[in-house]
């Protein structure tokens, strides 16, 4: 039988890109998303991915136990999957001396890092049981260093570095691997409205592409693409006075409307 794939966030960008790449290599699917509806409607128009190759399944990562029964479905009617992409995320820009921007925070931390934890939850035990699976988290090159307006998006895609790291030393004697992949900018519904300059922006396609082959290479940890790699490690080591200069320049990512 078919290798199986459960891809969070699989409506649209990332996840959806990763979901075609997966079908493509000729992998079974199991895509979960909010939006099922228009999941359904991509995966049955989707040029050849068939319907026994593929399932939809409805949950929001954000809600623990609507991602846990996602994940025991597609179990008990596809089988425990061989590799499980957390891709969901939201990205929403903050002013944390606005009361509303806290909960747009909380939700922000839900999805990105409660609901990754989530994600991987029910498939642990059963991996280990078998002996193999893998893990997959999307961070984000907005891991490295904290950017204006985007403190919670930028705190949650750390969290999700840091949190991969803590589970793949846990999980390593159990045959359990965990990918942690970082995007630079990616061109996706996330990033269009993003009013500042995206450097080596790369279409959703190429990741998925790329991301595939960092999975299948083995590796633990990969910045997408090369070049932001680079850029990530010289902002690392930039004085953070010249680094703050540099930023007060740049546009906000916009906040929640009616926040």
């Amino acid at each position: 039988m078919s290798p199986l794939v459960f891809i969070t966030g699989a409506s649209s960008g990332i996840g959806q890109a990763l979901a075609a790449r997966y079908a493509a290599a000729g992998w079974r699917l199991a895509l979960v998303a909010r939006r099922d509806h228009e999941l359904r409607a991509w995966a049955a128009a989707a040029h050849g991915l068939s319907p026994g190759r593929w399932q939809a399944y409805h949950a929001d990562v954000s809600v623990t136990d609507s991602i846990v029964a996602a994940a025991n479905a597609c179990m008990e009617s596809q089988g425990i999957p061989d590799v499980v992409v957390a891709s969901a995320g939201i990205s929403v820009g903050i002013d944390t001396a606005q009361r509303a921007d806290l909960d747009v925070m909380a939700r922000i931390f839900a999805t990105n890092n409660t609901g990754l934890a989530a994600t991987f939850h029910p498939f642990i035990n059963p991996m280990k049981a078998r002996g193999n699976g893998t893990l997959v988290g999307i961070a984000s090159v907005a891991a490295i260093r904290g950017l204006p307006g985007q403190g919670a998006y930028c705190a949650s895609k750390a969290g999700v570095v840091n949190y991969c790291e803590s589970l793949r030393a846990e999980l390593r004697p159990s045959g359990i691997r965990v990918v942690t992949l970082l995007p630079g900018f990616v061109d996706t519904p996330m990033t269009r409205g993003n009013p500042y300059p995206m450097p080596f922006l790369i279409s959703a396609e190429d990741f998925a592409e790329r991301a595939l082959r960092a999975i299948e290479s083995r590796k633990s940890y990969c910045v997408i693409p090369w070049q932001m790699a680079i850029t990530a490690k010289l902002l690392r080591i930039v004085p953070d006075a010249l680094f703050d200069r540099v930023l007060l320049r740049l546009a906000r990512k916009p906040r929640q409307p009616g926040a």
